[in-house]
């Protein structure tokens, strides 16, 4: 497959992440009497990223995600040629959705731009939490999330069910975290609602922004290079 059509895949995937994930969060999970809470974001993350591992995954590999792309390269299974072109496409993705989500968002007269589900320590953590604890946790979940990634699409691993773990796994990763710091474990993610909150709302959120690149990256890449010395074939003979 073209590396700009898969590009494009990729662009298409976090856009539907940023859009489904943080839409849920700043359209229905406060919505008087019925709102979905953190339950309802957990899911709607989960299930988008779920959705589109069978839509992309077949194109791009369905990274959606700049710390999947480096843990799949750490892992030697994705070309460091491509890590740019991706992690680009990515995070376009996400400040696209971001933007037509805040001209959504905004068309309600009372509408407050608050935080947009930014991700944030101290002020800007729902819990109050600080940052050595967003970093603890980004890190150590990032890395849950790339070994769920790396040992759901093993070769060795039953045919056509990795979506299913994978999306499952973002919705865990959510119920523990969200009161931590709003749930990165994406730099992506990240990045489209912090410009918006930022640029907008007058907030701290892209002061923050470089705990949610550095911490998810660096748990991906351990994950990326201790997956196959652990479980790879050669740790098996």
């Amino acid at each position: 497959m073209p590396l700009s059509r898969r590009a494009i895949a990729e662009f298409i995937g976090t856009f539907w992440l940023v859009f489904g994930g943080c839409g849920s969060a700043v359209i229905a999970a406060g919505f008087p009497t019925l709102g979905i809470g953190f339950t309802g974001v957990a899911l709607a993350f989960g299930l988008t990223l779920l959705t589109m591992v069978y839509t992309i995954g077949p194109i791009s590999g369905c990274h959606i995600n700049p710390a999947v792309s480096v843990g799949l390269w750490a892992a030697k299974r994705f070309p460091a040629r491509d890590l740019l072109p991706y992690i680009v496409a990515q995070v376009l993705g996400a400040i696209a959705a971001a933007g037509l989500l805040y001209a959504i968002a905004n068309g309600k007269p009372d509408f407050t731009l608050g935080q947009f589900a930014s991700n944030g320590y101290d002020q800007l953590s729902p819990g109050g939490y600080g940052m050595i604890s967003a970093i603890i946790a980004e890190v150590v979940l990032t890395f849950m999330f790339l070994m769920v990634i790396l040992g759901a699409t093993d070769k060795r691993a039953p045919a056509g069910f990795a979506g299913i773990a994978i999306g499952l796994v973002l919705t865990l990763i959510h119920l523990i975290s969200i009161p931590i710091d709003n749930t990165s474990v994406n730099p992506a993610r990240s990045t489209g609602p912090a410009i918006f909150a930022t640029a907008f709302g007058g907030g701290a959120e892209l002061s923050q922004l470089w705990v949610f690149w550095v911490a998810p990256i660096v748990g991906a890449a351990i994950a990326g290079f201790l997956y196959p010395m652990l479980f790879g074939e050669k740790a098996d003979s």
